[in-house]
């Protein structure tokens, strides 16, 4: 029996990266496996794996390394080390490799596996200097839809969540409508390449090239990453007449942020930092120019919900001007402050005594800043 490790682990020795998950397939039977190695079982039905030592060992397809290898969805990750050291691939796998590009192994890689478009576009944030084959598109968009809707919402899911951890989570976008793939499971977005961002001159592109250009931003941190993905997804149902303008667009983003989340079965913060990303971006922006109360209202929200540094890292992304610093000051300046005992626990009344403490405190700063910037 031949044990091999296989996959995206050989591919990331080759590169000189640090592999990820390791993958193992062997030759022979799962019976043949288990009496060979004591400690193993055997788990699954319809796809039958062999638990030895933490790891998962996969049978290979049709007992065939060629034909494994074949079956693959990538070139660069139809590869395959046995444990004298000695590398099997697809015949294109190490020039793709040499050449960073990512290429389908088969004209059917994408049909008998749908999800593996989700997987290239994830792939295609985490390497980013590799670009697809011409064909790759192409493949993609041969995939019927029927096909896409099949595909477990948490697999979905779990490719996004990867995505957003990556060095440019915004390509993950890009490579899904290139390859016409946003439209079953990310439909908020499937018309976001075709509609400005807004006007110039604060804007010169579509709504899709800007959200992936502020994911890419804040590269590093996945859920200010899924924040800049929904921050303006209200921009998609903008009336055609006010295009380039979207006026109201933070209120119209809510609900396509909750209703994405939820579709991709995201954690329930991911589903709350969409919103609150989609409805509060814009006011955000307007921190240093707006009242003490709507100051308040927006850091206050933000600190409650425990999304401070992903949201604010995401602002300043979105408006080229970094406001985080003194969202932060601000904050710590609101946390300080305490209800004098003879107004706590009164409920709403407490609430509002809080936010007048608050708001006296914010006004104090600002007037301090301008004498100093003004004297």
């Amino acid at each position: 029996m031949s044990i091999y490790l296989v996959g995206g682990a050989v591919r990331d020795l080759l590169l000189g990266r640090r592999p990820g998950d390791l993958d193992f397939a062997f030759s022979g039977s799962p019976e043949s496996f288990v009496a060979e190695h004591a400690e193993a079982r055997v788990v699954g039905v319809s796809v039958r794996v062999c638990l030895w030592r933490g790891h998962e060992y996969m049978p290979l397809r049709e007992n065939s390394l060629e034909r494994d290898l074949a079956a693959r969805d990538l070139t660069i990750n139809a590869l395959a080390l046995e444990e004298s050291g000695r590398l099997h691939c697809h015949p294109q796998a190490l020039r793709d490799l040499r050449d960073g590009i990512l290429r389908p192994a088969s004209v059917r890689s994408f049909l008998d596996d749908p999800a593996r478009v989700f997987r290239v576009a994830r792939l295609a944030a985490a390497l980013p200097g590799f670009r697809l084959a011409g064909e790759c598109a192409e493949r993609m968009r041969a995939v019927p839809d029927e096909a896409l809707r099949r595909i477990p919402a948490e697999r979905v899911g779990r490719e996004l969540l990867k995505a957003l951890a990556t060095p440019l989570p915004g390509r993950f976008l890009q490579v899904l409508d290139e390859g016409s793939c946003l439209r079953v499971w990310f439909s908020e977005l499937d018309a976001a390449s075709t509609i400005p961002a807004g006007p110039r001159p604060w804007h010169d592109g579509s709504v899709l090239e800007h959200l992936a250009d502020v994911m890419n931003a804040v590269a590093g941190d996945p859920l200010s990453a899924w924040m800049a993905l929904c921050h303006d997804l209200g921009k998609v149902t903008t009336p055609g007449e006010e295009l380039p303008h979207h006026y109201g667009h933070e209120k119209r983003g809510v609900l396509p942020a909750v209703e994405l989340g939820r579709r991709l079965r995201l954690p329930r913060v991911y589903q709350q930092a969409g919103a609150l990303a989609a409805e509060e971006h814009m006011r955000a922006g307007l921190l240093l120019s707006m009242r003490p109360g709507r100051q308040r209202d927006v850091l206050w929200r933000v600190h409650r919900a425990g999304l401070h540094n992903s949201f604010w890292r995401m602002v300043d992304a979105d408006g080229g001007i970094p406001l985080s610093g003194e969202a932060t000051r601000r904050v710590e300046l609101l946390r300080n402050i305490h209800l004098p005992p003879e107004w706590r626990n009164r409920g709403r009344n407490s609430e509002m005594r809080l936010r007048e403490l608050h708001c006296a405190a914010l006004s104090a700063l600002n007037v301090h800043a301008r004498q100093v910037l003004d004297p």
